[in-house]
């Protein structure tokens, strides 16, 4: 019965202080606006989401979600630099990542955390769900920028997500 009311007890929260944020606000009727929309967001989706979300180590997720804002402060400082320097002197490339990841949830995680890191972008999915097609905005060196992901958010995406 629980489930039904609460779907995914750890996204209602994490809603709650999106909208908070969104709002610019922490004012009694945002903090609840937001609580609600928290609560009612997963209800209505529910039939959308293929699987249960299961954390497997809730402190792995808060340092991965501290590791992943660094990261986008200082690629924005990164590409800033580039793109005012010189842009003739950067090498975009197209890089295949293969994926260790099996879980939908935690290749998602993954492809929506190279998105928001600027100077790279997912770009395509395999069909057989075993390659990224990753974008980067300058990588002299692919196999670092696959290396860098693999260490930074692949790894610990299958720690939190995937049973080892």
């Amino acid at each position: 019965m629980s489930r039904r009311l609460l779907p995914h007890p750890l996204l209602t929260p994490i809603l709650a202080v999106v909208w908070l944020l969104l709002s610019n606000s922490v004012a009694p009727g945002h903090i609840l606006l937001g609580l609600i929309l928290g609560w009612l967001i997963p209800l209505f989706t529910l039939r959308f989401w293929p699987e249960t979300v299961r954390v497997h180590k809730p402190w792995a997720l808060a340092r991965f979600l501290g590791v992943v804002l660094m990261d986008i402060v200082l690629a924005n400082m990164s590409v800033a630099r580039r793109i005012l320097g010189s842009p003739s002197r950067l090498q975009p490339a197209f890089i295949p990542f293969p994926l260790a990841l099996e879980s939908d949830l935690a290749i998602s995680f993954l492809a929506n955390t190279i998105c928001l890191t600027p100077g790279t972008v997912s770009a395509q999915l395999s069909p057989d769900r075993r390659t990224l097609i990753i974008h980067a905005l300058d990588a002299p060196d692919p196999d670092g920028v696959r290396q860098e992901i693999r260490d930074r958010y692949e790894s610990p995406l299958k720690e939190i997500f995937e049973a080892c």
